[in-house]
């Protein structure tokens, strides 16, 4: 209440009509609160719901890119045996050819020594009807060795190979590793 009795200079209300506004305000407000305190109570279970759903979703990707990965591991790993296998393989085709051209140049080579040592037997210690006697068969041998062209052979028996592995990261797609290929070398220049 106002003591002054007079309100010229200001204006005034009844505090009892001001104090009902208010309270109705306050009310008012009041019953806002309470309508947004229960809408905001209500999210709550729809965002631990939501937080349950996207983890158990996430989960299950989380599972299918390890499926997936194991798979392309394990496709990777087959992949990887395989050639692995193609260039042992190329490997030991290799070596068996150059141990059998190996073997057979010593042959020859034992066969060359052999001749070789005969003829020096021969014509250090031979007689002359010795000599004679054996200088023809002497020389059709040496034509027979002569003509096993050693170089040709090499060449022709065991080719100059080129292996090469070109990786998938080089943009081949045939398989997740890369592949193995063999072929001959172009010949000398």
């Amino acid at each position: 209440m106002c003591f002054i009795k007079s309100h010229k200079t200001h204006d005034c209300s009844d505090i009892e009509e001001v104090s009902d506004n208010l309270r109705s305000l306050v009310i008012t407000d009041m019953d806002n609160v309470n309508d947004f305190f229960r809408k905001t109570g209500e999210l709550l279970p729809h965002l631990e719901k939501e937080e349950n759903d996207i983890i158990k979703h996430l989960a299950g990707i989380e599972d299918e890119i390890n499926t997936v990965a194991d798979k392309l591991i394990a496709a990777i790993q087959h992949d990887r045996e395989k050639l692995l296998s193609e260039v042992e393989s190329i490997k030991l085709k290799r070596v068996e050819q150059l141990e059998m051209v190996k073997q057979e140049l010593e042959q020859h080579m034992t066969a060359l020594g052999n001749f070789k040592r005969y003829s020096e037997m021969l014509l250090s210690s031979g007689t002359a009807s010795d000599v004679t006697r054996s200088a023809y068969s002497l020389h059709d041998r040496a034509d027979e060795l002569m003509k096993f062209d050693v170089i040709s052979h090499v060449d022709s028996s065991v080719p100059p190979v080129n292996v090469t592995f070109t990786s998938c990261m080089d943009g081949d797609d045939r398989n997740l590793v890369g592949t193995v290929s063999e072929g001959q070398l172009p010949p000398a220049a």
